[in-house]
């Protein structure tokens, strides 16, 4: 076994809720070999930075940080030669023996199907000084299976599918998380159960296609007895993410009405309102087939609150187009919307179109786009005003420690001040009543009233 007792080690993540979930197994993976985690790297003899490339600015940031830290002396005491650095996740995964070759200073590389192995990379790296670089197309493991040290007690994420089938044109993620695979439901229900024992209050089910879960292993989806399972675990809160509206069946929004403890949000990502893009981006539905599963939503639970991703300027993204997303975000009415510029990904069949629409014209759509999300935020965010909402205290306010922060059901973000003699230690990790006195665009404030 790799001993890498009293190493001190910090993480940086990027991405998605499946690299944070991998971050948490890290972490856990790391401190059972010895290895003792710190919040800076100016502390850290190991830098490990767990990575995204959705998106061009995710490889610019990530080479700026990797570079940035190459002269930064190692802590005192150390016996390293060298601090170590580590990539992985999904720009390990894609780039494997280029990045070393880009940046000299990198000692191990791993992908996203064997962080199990970053012990004995980082032990073999620390042994003979050489760049240790394991990347492998597939597994036949979760990483569920290691160790985990979550952010948080009280909340967990729970993946229940990795990889993806469906080669959406602009999307790199089936070519660096690999092919879709489920776990069994008597394993996903074991995990639910566990992590209720250990306290937690709030299971978030992780998949690249969440709710296609279960057609590799059963021969169809079956992503409404995976909740069914989950909710029977006795958790006070279940979320999911991230939904694909080709696979959204009616039973599953169904439960929408069936499970209490299937918390009323749903991520949606429309990606485009545009018939002729979402043709184009091999999204498999259309406008017209969204739109009635958000009334399907509705019908069974009117106060579902709603958030979608859309790429602004794909390539061949006419005026027209634009108009088409632009007015079904104003008709939908999301809570959030998380907005992109499209990003060309090298090795997607999208990075291969012509696309001659000038850059400013983008900018100005894609300012448009925002400018109309954030007004409809903050009308349905009006809606909570005089209500009481029950909120998961996630910690203090950065601006006010005096004020905590947390998530209503309604997956929005709620501030409120602590009552007179109540300590914030008291009440992180509980679900509290918060009344609502006003709405902004992002977050909620209110009053505490018990927990």
């Amino acid at each position: 076994m790799p001993n890498l007792a009293h190493k001190t080690f910090c993480v940086y993540t990027y991405g998605c809720q499946m690299n944070e979930h991998d971050s948490e197994r890290i972490v856990g993976m790391l401190e059972s070999h010895g290895a003792i985690r710190v919040d800076t790297v100016e502390e850290a003899e190991i830098a490990v930075f767990v990575t995204c490339c959705i998106r061009e600015a995710a490889d610019v940031r990530l080479m700026g940080q990797v570079a940035s830290i190459k002269n930064i002396p190692l802590p005192k005491g150390s016996v390293l030669r060298k601090r170590m650095v580590c990539i992985g996740g999904c720009i390990g995964q894609r780039d494997g023996d280029e990045l070393p070759a880009k940046l000299a200073h990198v000692d191990v590389v791993f992908g996203t199907q064997n962080i199990e192995r970053l012990p004995y990379l980082l032990e073999a790296a620390m042994a003979d000084g050489g760049h240790q670089v394991e990347i492998l197309e597939t597994s036949d493991s979760f990483s569920s299976e290691l160790p985990s040290k979550r952010e948080h007690p009280w909340a967990a994420w729970l993946p229940i599918t990795v990889g993806c089938n469906n080669f959406c044109t602009y999307c790199i993620v089936p070519y660096v998380r690999g092919r879709e695979r489920s776990r069994t439901l008597e394993d996903i229900a074991a995990e639910a159960r566990a992590l209720v024992e250990d306290g937690v209050k709030e299971i978030t089910l992780l998949g690249q296609n969440v709710n296609s879960y279960g057609r590799d292993l059963y021969g169809e989806p079956r992503f409404a007895d995976a909740l069914r399972a989950v909710s029977a675990s006795g958790v006070e809160r279940v979320r999911f993410a991230t939904s694909h509206p080709k696979d959204l069946t009616d039973e599953v929004i169904g439960l929408y009405a069936e499970l209490p403890n299937l918390m009323p949000s749903l991520h949606l990502p429309v990606q485009s309102g545009s018939d002729r893009i979402l043709k184009a981006m091999n999204r498999r539905y259309d406008a017209a087939h969204y739109r009635g599963l958000i009334d399907k939503v509705r019908t069974v639970n009117p106060d579902v609150s709603l958030s979608t991703d859309i790429i602004v300027g794909f390539p061949g993204e006419t005026e027209e187009d634009f108009q088409a997303t632009y007015d079904l975000v104003k008709e939908i009415g999301y809570t959030q919307v998380f907005t992109f510029i499209y990003s060309p990904r090298e090795g997607t069949p999208a990075a291969s179109m012509v696309d001659d629409t000038p850059r400013e014209v983008i900018q100005t759509r894609f300012d448009a786009l925002v400018d109309l999300v954030q007004e409809n935020a903050r009308v349905q965010n009006r809606r909570f005003e005089g209500r009481d909402v029950d909120v998961l205290v996630e910690g203090a306010s950065k601006r006010d420690d005096r004020v905590i922060v947390g998530h209503s059901a309604h997956n929005v973000t709620v501030h409120a001040p602590l009552p007179e003699g109540v300590a914030l230690d008291e009440v992180a990790g509980a679900i509290v009543t918060v009344r609502v006195d006003a709405a902004k665009a992002w977050y909620l404030s209110g009053t505490m009233l018990h927990g």
